[in-house]
């Protein structure tokens, strides 16, 4: 009689979620709580491992205000059945006040994001790891960063991966008090002093919650091999030097990789329903002047299908995004291509949308630049509208703007660093490879080297141009999916529990 092996199960925790399966319960389809990417790749992880087979279970936090929203029809009839239906299923709550009534994901003060991250995290280990059983954890963030110390001490093996590079840091006294019982992992955590003895720790020397959980953890990811290289090359001053110090350990060990994560699969030409025309890589050019059309009406541009457009989707933030860098050069720009009726658009917020509105304004620009808040109508309208997305980061985990715009065939224009150099190369027209222009010095010479290089590749005869496109969409389109995402992570799993996660 053969026996029929149990499938590893796999505990996914995170603090953000955008959509999860329908099979993994009866309300997992209304769940969604977002602050930023981690939301997205957490939901589609999840979803693709869930749709390979794999035993997945995923612990977040009950926001049930955030919840309510999209659940209020649903509750008022059913809110009796949520706690019954909810511990049979796949997707675990954790309950605490601490995020009843919150209308967002993290809160604008420290100390109560601390509170809250504190109360995820004890809900997880004194209720969902016992619950769940999970023979593999897999962490995101520092709202985790203290489950792989519990995970160690309970030997069961622990992923943790880092989205952003932001932490908090709080005494063993504070995780105390509010639940956790930290004195039996206490050892596996990181402190921002040598800790010698459990009592000396406890009142005076904080835990920092990011490094606990690369320190913790018996295996880091990063969301791209090239900025984890970047962290341990020292080519970033933000990274503290004990958070670098630890992935350089974790490196040697051979314990620590960069996986990209991908678009939400809701960025795709071929039906996209917020476009105003649908098209592939064998149809776009077409399809991309009518899309270009549309979004110059409805934002008062020169209507001119053969003019270039530049799209911004990122935050308007100058301490990652590189704005300062367009900002320096955008009225050179914008003057030397004049004659070719050059247009840039902005689908972002941020601290810098009001600097361009500026010179927009005083340059009377409008008929040229648009400067939008954001709008996931108008971002899609602009991805299947234009031509070259600018991404002139100073840093980039990951990112994804680059890679969405490379499915609808919108050429990056981007700063060779982190995610953007794994997932972008540069165009090389004899050579029939590459898929944007890249520059290396972070400078808005670099940049405008880099719009330079696009130009030139827009000038090219049009039949060129759109082998090239297309090209580039259907390698994109091929790449940079969850399926592939999954598959990676699947492969790590299977390192860490040296045995097949799929059976």
């Amino acid at each position: 009689m053969q026996i029929k092996r149990r499938k590893p199960r796999v505990l996914i925790i995170t603090p953000e979620v955008t959509y999860l399966p329908d099979r993994m319960g009866n309300l997992a389809h209304f769940l969604t709580a977002k602050a930023g990417g981690l939301a997205d790749v957490s939901a589609a992880l999840v979803s693709a491992l869930f749709n390979q087979g794999a035993d997945v279970h995923v612990a977040l936090p009950d926001y049930r205000s955030i919840f309510e929203d999209r659940l209020a029809p649903f509750l008022r009839k059913e809110r009796r059945l949520l706690r019954r239906v909810m511990p049979n299923d796949r997707v675990h709550l954790a309950q605490d006040r601490a995020f009843f009534y919150l209308n967002r994901v993290y809160s604008n003060y420290g100390s109560e994001n601390i509170q809250i991250a504190l109360a995820f995290q004890r809900e997880v280990i004194n209720n969902i790891v016992p619950r769940v059983r999970p023979d593999l954890i897999h962490c995101n963030d520092w709202m985790t960063g203290l489950i792989p110390a519990m995970a160690r001490e309970l030997h069961i093996p622990c992923l943790f991966t880092i989205h952003n590079i932001h932490t908090v840091k709080t005494t063993l006294a504070t995780i105390e008090d509010r639940g956790i019982d930290a004195a039996y992992f206490w050892d596996h955590l990181y402190y921002t002093q040598f800790a010698e003895e459990y009592e000396t720790a406890r009142e005076h020397i904080p835990v920092d919650f990011l490094v606990s959980g690369v320190f913790g953890a018996h295996f880091v990811n990063t969301v791209s091999q090239h900025f984890l290289d970047e962290i341990v090359q020292g080519r970033h001053a933000f990274i503290e030097s004990h958070l670098r110090q630890e992935l350089i350990n974790k490196v040697a060990a051979e314990c620590a990789a960069g996986i990209l994560n991908a678009p939400d699969p809701g960025f795709n030409p071929a039906n996209d329903d917020l476009l105003a025309v649908t098209y592939g890589p064998d149809d776009h050019g077409p399809a991309k002047r009518q899309n270009k059309r549309e979004l110059q009406r409805l934002l008062g541009l020169t209507e001119d299908e053969r003019a270039p457009i530049f799209f911004w989707p990122s935050r308007l933030d100058p301490a990652q995004k590189g704005c300062q860098l367009l900002a320096d050069i955008f009225y050179a720009v914008i003057s030397k291509y004049w004659d070719q009726n050059l247009q840039m658009v902005f689908v972002a917020d941020g601290p810098y949308q009001s600097i361009f509105r500026n010179i927009v304004n005083q340059h009377q620009f409008q008929q040229r630049a648009a400067v939008c808040d954001f709008s996931e109508r108008l971002e899609h309208l602009s991805y299947g509208a234009a031509d070259f997305v600018l991404m002139p980061s100073l840093f980039e985990p990951c990112g994804l703007p680059q890679m969405i715009g490379q499915i609808y065939g919108v050429l990056p224009v981007a700063h060779d660093t982190g995610g953007i150099h794994d997932t972008v190369t540069p165009m090389d027209i004899a050579g029939d490879r590459g898929s944007g222009f890249l520059f290396e010095v972070y400078d808005s010479m670099g940049l405008r080297w880099a719009i330079d290089c696009a130009m030139d590749f827009y000038q090219l005869p049009g039949q060129q141009r759109a082998r090239h496109v297309s090209r580039i969409m259907r390698q994109a389109t091929e790449t940079f999916t969850h399926a592939v995402n999954a598959r990676q992570y699947i492969e790590l799993y299977e390192k860490m529990l040296d045995k097949p996660l799929i059976v």
